[in-house]
């Protein structure tokens, strides 16, 4: 499904002729997405899964000017609303003196206090609704206390969790196991290996740096008390597959996942819902680096792309050594540049003299953005290289390609554990944690992914995988199954709602 070219310019999207209306359906669900690409295109799929069962669905915007400076984010959104015109987009008034959302290490805490500021615009929002069966949040707006909102008005509170099971089983634990013993802070534990139930050994420097690395922050303390309430929603709906994370995915269901007298909500993993291609292709007409893939041999082509804000934490030392590594390696490459701090990157300043000249016959380099998951399930790709955003792994195992393992920041670094330990689908780049891979990494690497043994056994993983993946949503899959149970419960909770009853 492509979308047109109407961008999103007002409340509400544009509305197929004769499609019903929220309140002329019986059934709504209104979705809370989170305000980064990352977190919202997993809603939108939500969406379309929610739609085909019959759902009216509206979908609770945040349009805050602190928001809308990232363009991807703005442009995920008109395209969401052009391609879904039967979900209605209810976009908030901005609240006054709006906080700016800091840079760095900041970022989090002023990302839950920009949120927390909007939490009144959707108490009356919810209030204005008729038949709202439930709300769906993303998790980061849980320590921006938006559930308490739902909660006051007595609609059953979601949490759609954009990440892994093995990270919600992380962040399930992390306010116990940080208290052992009195201690707080991961700050001085360096590699040494934190143990949860459903993971391997996780080093410490693995583990959410920017949130736990200052205990008396604000950071720390409202994501810790978010955290702490994970027990007190109604259900988390994961974004995963059961068979790619079977361990972790026990552990959420496991007793002793918490503590005696705390119980974890329902978990729901229904990952890889439909391909929404108008939310997810940047235009109608085809990327051009579509139309090279077409001219490549089959598996022969690295793509290396970093996310939608990867990319710009990469220094020109750093896009210079992978530019050497692309190079001596010899192998076919698409690869996706930004500049460091932003804007339109100059790729004759950023990269070495005459690269794009020497690699021009075997090689793309491309500005900004590329369709990812297109380019993905390309033929001609043969391996990826990915920061391990969750949404590029999902990506990665719905094509079944190797992947090669560059975390950043965030839980990347734990995804990047398990894709290269349990998953068996992904190696390592060595350097990122000195923040420099070099450039004889890179080609080494690279010739491991697409030339030796190794590789090959990398990629019959990822086939299997890819095989779990598309079953999980064919018919009786575990996906669908957890779909239908989510909606059951919904259900459920609505008719003891409508009785009176308290209980559900």
């Amino acid at each position: 499904m492509k979308a047109s070219k109407q961008s999103f310019t007002g409340p509400s999207s544009p509305r197929a002729k004769d499609s019903p209306t929220p309140t002329q359906m019986e059934k709504t669900v209104v979705l809370y997405p989170g305000l980064t690409v990352s977190h919202f295109v997993p809603m939108m799929r939500l969406a379309g899964s929610l739609l085909e069962h019959g759902y009216a669905v509206s979908v609770a915007m945040i349009i805050d000017p602190a928001v809308m400076g990232d363009t991807a984010f703005a442009a995920a959104i008109g395209r969401a609303a052009a391609a879904m015109p039967s979900v209605r987009f209810h976009t908030f008034p901005p609240v006054e003196d709006p906080p700016r959302l800091a840079p760095g290490p900041q970022f989090l805490a002023s990302y839950f206090h920009l949120v927390r500021r909007y939490n009144d615009r959707l108490h009356d929002f919810l209030c204005s609704s008729t038949r709202v069966h439930a709300v769906v949040v993303d998790s980061m707006s849980v320590s921006a206390d938006a559930l308490e909102v739902t909660k006051r008005l007595g609609i059953p509170g979601y949490v759609m969790f954009t990440s892994g099971a093995a990270a919600l089983a992380a962040f399930a634990q992390l306010p116990y196991v940080l208290g052992e013993g009195g201690r707080k802070s991961f700050k001085e534990l360096g590699d040494a290996p934190v143990e949860f139930l459903g993971l391997p050994p996780v080093p410490a420097s693995h583990l959410f740096a920017e949130v736990l690395e200052d205990p008396e922050g604000d950071t720390y303390k409202t994501a810790m008390a978010g955290l702490s309430r994970i027990p007190d929603t109604d259900g988390f709906l994961v974004n995963t597959v059961e068979s790619l994370e079977a361990r972790a995915v026990d552990a959420l269901r496991d007793p002793r996942c918490l503590p005696a007298g705390r119980v974890m909500p329902p978990v729901y993993c229904v990952g890889l819902g439909p391909f929404l291609g108008g939310i997810e292709s940047e235009a109608d007409e085809r990327h051009e680096c579509l139309a090279w893939l077409d001219a490549q041999p089959d598996r022969s082509v690295v793509f290396l792309c970093f996310g939608s804000t990867g990319a710009a934490n990469h220094s020109a030392e750093q896009l210079k050594e992978i530019a050497t590594g692309l190079e001596k390696s010899g192998h076919r490459f698409l690869w996706v540049v930004r500049a460091p701090h932003g804007g339109d990157p100059d790729l004759d300043a950023l990269l070495p003299d005459g690269f794009l000249e020497r690699t021009g016959s075997r090689g793309r380099v491309v500005k900004q953005w590329a369709p990812q998951a297109e380019v993905l399930r390309h033929g001609a790709t043969g391996a990826f290289v990915t920061h391990c955003g969750w949404n590029s792994v999902l990506e990665g195992v719905a094509a079944g390609v190797p992947m090669l393992c560059w975390p950043l920041h965030a839980e990347q670094k734990m995804n990047k554990l398990l894709m290269v330990g349990e998953m068996g689908l992904a190696a390592e780049m060595v350097g990122w944690q000195r923040g420099l891979v070099e450039a004889a990494e890179v080609e080494r690497k690279v010739r491991l992914v697409m030339e030796s043994e190794e590789g090959r056994q990398l990629r019959a993983r990822a086939e299997q995988h890819q095989e779990g993946a598309a079953a999980a949503w064919s018919d009786g899959g575990s996906s669908r199954a957890a779909l239908a149970l989510f909606l059951s419960d919904v259900d459920r909770r609505w008719q003891a709602r409508a009785r009176g009853g308290e209980a559900a």
